[in-house]
């Protein structure tokens, strides 16, 4: 049989475009490979004293800008370029290395290497002691092994030799967080207003505590936060005057907590009592955007959401302008309950596995569907998507009186049809409903064994023709959906008898055509007692 593999929400990262990655960068060359790390690393160092002064840092934005091309070629030599020869000495004699693994043929390595190499350029300005390295996976296969470089890109974080999974965001910034995080530096002290509004110069979210001192069991839970969080700076201040640059709405003058972020929800205070869990659960809960841009980058944390409710609205750049207003309006009053996602309809490998599973693939106009992962349903905004008929979609959602939507082909003319065609629409009527007994052929285009029971079923139909008690139908599982139609390996015969809908019998499709007219045979004698025997 052929096994249908289950629906994944990592279908995305299916399709993906090949093309060549640009050389961006001084890269050693091939005659170069065997030089050994300290000829490298002393270059490295050379080039990087004649630019310290034009570098960009955290603490001072008003330098001169260089051309894109330039500052990215000049944080792209920061990044060390692992080899066979160089890859161990570099890893055992560096107490912090984050490695990236990539394949130049990679597209997603494509667009995270940039990112990567501005924020070892950020680091480098902050002083940091990590070092930042890549290797080419697909040239060096041995070393990337030797490092458990499975997959491309790949970011491992070496401490003192042993490697650590890279569980953080994928923007330079979201790096640079991390890694200062996992580093020795998971909160930043701001001890002036200058500092505080340098500091919003740069960061569009960010979650602050007011302490009247540095210590206590209350700081000691905030800090254990921000080192167990692996996406959001931290900020602390003693000054209830800093405080307030950095989020107007502080509450209290001696212990507060605040997440704040660049949008029209953009201060949320923390309540409660402080602890290191609650505190990764408020974030957790209040993190993302009130309507979140889904991309091949974030997918896997908007999928491991813990609100399992999410509303997704796929529209063009245009339809999302006029619509995302009083869309983040709904989803306000929806929050902590519903998550809201923006997909560009444009971007098929990110919009076209969803669309697929509403038989909307071809859609150009705003769709709106929904999802409770924890029921596995799925709904259909039918309506058009006014504001008022998408705030009663989500009402509806929450309450349990949305019906799940279940996918189906228009209803087929089955006028002088030997075998019935079934679709989602007609599987009441024709199947559970009919007083008749049924032999349904469920089937995928994609199935190379369906072919042959389709070509059996057809002589099954001519053989038994003239009984009027048994009707021969078929349906594409993958066009049309039921509730009470679960199936997983295809092709599949279902026997559906006369007296009990409610348990279809299951026919081995490996069977031979006299094996199958048994069979039949056999569950329609109990229906009725004339029936053919043999073919």
């Amino acid at each position: 049989m052929y096994k249908l593999k289950p629906s994944s929400r990592f279908l995305f990262f299916s399709l993906i475009f090949l093309f060549l990655l640009p050389l961006l960068t001084s890269s050693i060359s091939a005659d170069e490979d065997t030089d050994d790390l300290e000829d490298i690393q002393e270059l490295i160092a050379l080039d990087e004293q004649e630019e310290v002064n034009s570098l960009p840092t955290y603490e001072n934005k008003d330098y001169d800008r260089k051309s894109e091309a330039e500052v990215l070629s000049k944080a792209q030599r920061i990044v060390l370029e692992l080899n066979n020869d160089n890859t161990k000495p570099a890893i055992e004699e560096n107490e912090y290395v984050l490695v990236l693994g990539y394949a130049p043929w990679c597209a997603r390595s494509a667009e995270l290497m940039p990112r990567f190499a501005e924020a070892a350029n950020v680091l480098k300005g902050l002083g940091s002691t990590l070092s930042m390295a890549k290797i080419d996976a697909d040239r060096y296969p041995k070393a990337a092994s030797n490092l458990e470089i499975k997959g491309y890109p790949t970011l491992l974080l070496f401490v003192n030799g042993s490697s650590q999974p890279y569980t953080g965001g994928f923007s330079s910034d979201e790096i640079v967080i991390w890694a200062r995080k996992k580093t020795g530096a998971p909160v930043i002290r701001i001890n002036s207003v200058n500092e505080a509004n340098e500091f919003l110069k740069k960061h569009s979210m960010f979650a602050v505590g007011l302490f009247d001192k540095f210590e206590g069991p209350d700081h000691e839970e905030f800090v254990k936060a921000a080192k167990a969080d692996n996406e959001i700076q931290f900020v602390e201040t003693s000054s209830e005057e800093i405080a307030k640059v950095l989020f107007p709405d502080v509450q209290s003058t001696k212990l507060f907590f605040g997440l704040v972020k660049s949008e029209p929800e953009q201060y949320t205070v923390f309540e409660g009592n402080f602890d290191g869990d609650r505190i990764l659960q408020f974030l957790e809960n209040n993190k993302f955007p009130l309507v979140t841009t889904l991309t091949e980058f974030n997918s896997a944390k908007v999928y491991s959401s813990p609100n399992k409710r999410q509303v997704y609205v796929f529209a063009d750049a245009d339809d999302l302008k006029k619509l995302l207003e009083p869309l983040q309006e709904i989803a306000l009053r929806f929050k902590s309950k519903i998550m809201f996602i923006y997909v560009d309809i444009r971007e098929e490998n990110l919009a076209k596995p969803f669309l697929t599973l509403f038989g909307l693939e071809e859609s150009d106009d705003i769709v709106i569907i929904a999802f409770d992962y924890n029921s596995g349903a799925k709904y259909l905004l039918e309506s058009d998507p006014a504001p008022r008929h998408i705030e009663d979609f989500c009402t509806r959602l929450l309450d349990g009186s949305l019906s799940p939507h279940y996918k189906s082909q228009p209803v087929p003319d089955n006028k002088n049809a030997t075998i019935l065609t079934v679709v989602g629409k007609t599987f009441d009527e024709l199947v559970l409903h009919s007083p008749k007994n049924i032999l349904l052929e469920v089937h995928i285009p994609w199935c190379i064994n369906c072919e042959t029971t389709s070509k059996q079923m057809e002589k099954l139909a001519k053989h038994f023709e003239g009984l009027e008690n048994l009707i021969f139908a078929r349906i594409d599982a993958s066009t049309n959906e039921h509730p009470h139609l679960q199936v997983e390996d295809y092709p599949t015969l279902l026997f559906y008898p006369a007296s009990d809908k409610s348990n279809p019998i299951n026919l081995p499709t490996k069977s031979s055509l006299k094996e199958l007219a048994a069979l039949i045979n056999k569950h329609l004698k109990s229906q009725e007692p004339s029936t053919k025997d043999e073919l």
